[in-house]
């Protein structure tokens, strides 16, 4: 049509001079890929924004998801449904925390979640996806126990973005890698965006990043605890991706680490060598999306 402009030409001869990155802007869409007959599953995408970071006091005041359909192999298909609902939290929403949403009190005066409407919105869902699980999930359990019973997956944790040659995990990272970007950080949009980087293949491994994610989900793992380990050794413990708990979440106060599920022996032995020179009974428990990131590990 005269006088129309094609951008999209544009935008291609651009990125040929290599001289130019193109930032495509994410539009809602409901198809993903042609159906063709692989059985399918039922995954959830969810977001939440708070009152604050802490899940034991802190509460939620939007709850964003979208329903989609996936196959073993990483493929979404089409999205079912969408959820996107603000809350009232029992106190006056600080000038921070709209500044981080943009949600004020105002906006969530009188708004309410119906815990029915959430449990039948992730009643057939095979695994809940969430872009920093630890957060969330804690979050989604306190408000709605249906959320207890379901299989979790984080979408920071769980790809490896710093080997396929993303800088960061933060969405807006994955984001720019992907030559995309959105209006965010409201929680509708925020799972949006997630859904479509998963649907995309990874640079280096061409693997579909859902394919990874799920693969990486399916895996047990094993936290580990170094319980009364020497004050002198925390720095080799830390050099082997151990972490401090202080005992506050009921957990153990110890060094601890998550590690996939055929280390265990690896692990024990080291221990019992290198840190407490000595056979030494080892802590330890198996862990699966069913509970992993809840505040039961």
């Amino acid at each position: 049509m005269e006088g129309v402009t094609d951008y999209e030409a544009i935008a291609r001869r651009l990125t040929e001079t290599g001289e130019y990155r193109i930032l495509r802007r994410i539009h809602p869409r409901d198809h993903y890929a042609d159906d063709d007959g692989t059985p399918k599953k039922i995954g959830v995408v969810l977001d939440v924004e708070t009152t604050g970071l802490d899940p034991a006091k802190d509460e939620i005041i939007e709850l964003a998801m979208i329903k989609f359909e996936f196959s073993a192999d990483g493929r979404i298909f089409r999205v079912l449904d969408t959820f996107s609902k603000l809350r009232e939290p029992s106190v006056p929403i600080s000038a921070e925390i709209t500044v981080l949403t943009g949600i004020s009190t105002e906006d969530v005066e009188g708004q309410a979640i119906d815990p029915e409407h959430v449990a039948a919105f992730v009643a057939d869902a095979a695994i809940i996806i969430a872009h920093n699980a630890g957060f969330d999930r804690k979050f989604c359990e306190r408000a709605w126990p249906c959320f207890e019973r379901k299989a979790w997956a984080c979408s920071i944790e769980e790809v490896d973005w710093r080997a396929e040659g993303f800088e960061g995990s933060r969405l807006g990272y994955l984001l720019a890698g992907c030559g995309l970007f959105h209006d965010g950080h409201r929680a509708a949009a925020d799972c949006q965006a997630l859904l479509e980087v998963l649907s995309l293949p990874l640079p280096h491994s061409e693997d579909l990043a859902l394919k990874q994610l799920l693969d990486a989900a399916r895996k047990p793992t094993v936290r580990v605890w170094a319980q009364n380990s020497p004050f002198d050794l925390k720095e080799v413990l830390k050099a082997r991706g151990y972490r401090w708990n202080d005992g506050s979440d009921g957990m153990p106060r110890s060094w601890w680490v998550d590690i996939p599920e055929e280390r265990l022996a690896e692990e024990q032995v080291f221990l019992r060598k290198e840190v407490y020179s000595r056979d030494h009974d080892v802590l330890w428990k198996r862990i699966t999306a069913f509970d992993r990131y809840s505040r039961r590990v």
